[in-house]
């Protein structure tokens, strides 16, 4: 079945099984059936089954389902297999609190840095990273691996066209140029769209790729 006829309410539970499955591995569980994972979750087995079967099933009759399996599995449907970069913007004890909550690193997000605008907490350590001051939130750079603001970008760009007297031109063209000039080079059609985030490799030859290279 299409992942888009999916209903919400199995997209809804599938946090659930990824939890419950997770607190399993700690107890050290290698196999579940449906039925005991049913008991755990005030789910019925049946409805276990079925929704795990919109997905592929996972389990085996008279087997049951192997935890780590499934449970790896669900974090790939949830995404949860990749790292996610991010930052916490207010470090205060609620920030604290996110920061050394270490299921977060755990299911791949990784903090950062930290900002606030309390005097007192700036220039704290938590979790082995400084607290920086708010104003610091424009001057994160993309070489130190944290995310940058699309309007810093257009800020230095411009700055740099100012400096060098180059006539302005939209920011975002830069993205067309690099699109053309890639594929002319022999970049293969598919991973171009990947690394400018497309949906489909349509998006990047009708409206990317200049139309001598997009046949």
């Amino acid at each position: 079945m299409s992942q888009n006829n999916i209903s919400n309410a199995v997209i809804r539970r599938l946090p659930r099984y990824y939890r419950y499955l997770g607190n399993l591995i700690d107890e050290g569980v290698e196999r579940i059936s449906s039925g005991e994972l049913s008991k755990k979750m005030n789910v019925t087995a049946s409805q276990i089954r079925q929704d795990l079967n919109n997905f592929g099933g996972f389990g085996q009759q008279g087997y049951g389902y192997n935890v780590k399996y499934l449970y790896n599995e669900i974090g790939k449907i949830l995404g949860l297999d990749n790292n996610h970069n991010i930052i916490i913007i207010g470090a205060g004890k609620l920030g604290q609190a996110i920061a050394n909550y270490s299921s977060f690193q755990k299911r791949g997000f990784l903090i950062k840095a930290l900002f606030d605008n309390n005097p007192e907490i700036i220039g704290t350590s938590i979790m082995d990273l400084e607290v920086l001051s708010v104003d610091r939130l424009p001057d994160i750079l993309s070489n130190n691996d944290k995310y940058i603001e699309p309007r810093t970008y257009r800020k230095y760009f411009n700055k740099i066209l100012n400096e060098l007297k180059i006539k302005h031109f939209n920011f975002h063209s830069l993205r067309h140029t690099f699109a053309t000039n890639c594929i002319s080079l022999g970049c293969d059609y598919k991973t171009v769209s990947e690394l400018l985030g497309h949906a489909n490799v349509n998006i990047t030859l009708n409206l990317y790729v200049h139309p001598r290279y997009s046949q």
